[in-house]
């Protein structure tokens, strides 16, 4: 159990490890050689470990961000996390050790279900199976399930959105990568294809049709094209009218000028988005060839499913009008749905980035322009309204005042609750 618990916590929760263990086993497959395989698996690691690192700089920006928003336009609410409702359960159930034998148990499934069925989808983002496992484990434990049989129910239901997931994405990410090298891997993928519906209804078709990726601008701003100097150009207004409104004594800037602070932190953003970037580009230069030896061996026709910041150099544009609607459509969200007796679930900046700034591919992809602007304010809406649905369950099992983020966790948290809870009950 020692050994069990080691590889899970040091190894496989840790995406940038897997994923070169995964790519050097592939090299190993080829047969290529000892050089080949070492440097294969070194620049895997050394790509992902970038990738990381961009995200991070992301992320720290956009928690200042959050501060400075929440602050400045005063809002009080629920801000959903899955990482709260994780350390709870560990901690305070003691499903620590189940939860970390439904993450094994997921992974084993969606290998055993892409062997053996038409999904080849390998999902590789260990970060969002650790969360999956958290929701299957907690809600199933509420629904009365103990031991191996909360385990095997909750790794198997987890590989099944693990294969799922890519599989219904894939079509679209095919129109916006050209191939089907590579699928998502992200448990977000239920809010992506909702803002794909939404494209296609409302946005532009056929000849009309026109990617956010071709504006043609005048000459004096075709310095805009460029995609880090546009992205600039956005955030930079972007954090220093909200640090305004927020005013000097929102976050502790040290000595420095809270205005200059701000923007600073929007340029970090911009470096963030620079390093992520380079990051994906060396780790698809990689996990690619690499994965066709794990195709040809283990899992014939095996495609990786990937994170979603993999996909933002495709459409780059795409991404900051995801980010920029879907927080539209969240904040539009916290005011109404309180009208319905749901409670106030705040934006939550990093969600709107990453999920809405893929949402807003898909939304592209699928009705153009038009069709990502209308479809990531309602992006924004539904992703705001799930959660908003599960405060009360979570309320009910003692997490008082908590909610999830990532759409498609929380559509197995209520299909827990809502269908398998009351059949396990009624036995």
């Amino acid at each position: 159990m020692g050994v069990v618990n080691f590889i899970i916590q040091n190894i496989l929760t840790q995406a940038s490890i897997t994923i070169a263990l995964i790519a050097m086993l592939g090299l190993v497959l080829q047969k290529k050689s000892v050089g080949q395989v070492i440097s294969g698996t070194l620049k895997t690691l050394l790509g992902f470990q970038v990738l990381s690192a961009g995200s991070s700089i992301i992320v720290g920006s956009l928690t200042y961000f959050g501060e400075i928003f929440t602050a400045g336009f005063n809002m009080q609410g629920i801000i959903p996390s899955i990482e709260a409702i994780n350390g709870q359960a560990m901690n305070e159930l003691g499903l620590g050790r189940d939860i970390a034998l439904t993450f094994l148990a997921i992974f084993v499934f969606n290998i055993v279900i892409a062997r053996f069925t038409k999904w080849k989808y390998i999902f590789l983002t260990g970060q969002a199976i650790l969360w999956m496992a958290t929701m299957t484990t907690v809600f199933g434990y509420f629904s009365g399930l103990r031991g191996i049989v909360l385990i095997l129910v909750g790794g198997f239901v987890g590989a099944v959105f693990a294969v799922a997931m890519p599989a219904i994405a894939q079509p679209i990410i095919r129109k916006i990568t050209g191939s089907n090298d590579i699928a998502l891997g992200h448990f977000c993928t239920i809010g992506y294809m909702f803002e794909a519906g939404v494209a296609y209804i409302f946005g532009e078709k056929g000849e009309n049709k026109k990617s956010i990726e071709d504006i043609n601008l005048p000459k004096s701003f075709e310095f805009l094209q460029d995609t880090y100097l546009s992205v600039m150009v956005v955030m930079v207004p972007l954090y220093i009218i909200t640090a305004a409104f927020a005013g000097a004594g929102a976050v502790d800037t040290g000595s420095q000028h809270y205005l200059m602070y701000a923007f600073l932190q929007a340029i970090q953003f911009v470096v963030g988005v620079y390093v992520l970037l380079s990051g994906v580009r060396l780790l698809l230069g990689e996990i690619v060839p690499a994965f066709r030896g794990i195709a040809m061996k283990l899992v014939p026709n095996a495609v990786p499913a990937l994170d979603c910041p993999v996909f933002f150099p495709y459409s780059p544009n795409a991404v900051i009008l995801g980010f920029i609607t879907t927080t539209i459509g969240t904040i539009i969200a916290m005011f109404v749905l309180p009208m319905f007796g749901l409670a106030m679930i705040l934006p939550g900046m990093l969600t709107n980035f990453f999920a809405g700034g893929t949402a807003g591919i898909f939304g592209n992809a699928v009705g153009g322009r038009r069709g990502a602007i209308i479809g990531g304010i309602a992006h924004g809406f539904f992703i705001t309204l799930l959660p908003a649905l599960l405060v009360t369950i979570f309320n009910q099992m003692g997490f008082v005042n908590a909610t999830a983020t990532d759409v498609d966790t929380v559509t197995v948290a209520l299909l827990y609750a809502w269908i398998l809870s009351p059949i396990l009950k009624a036995f």
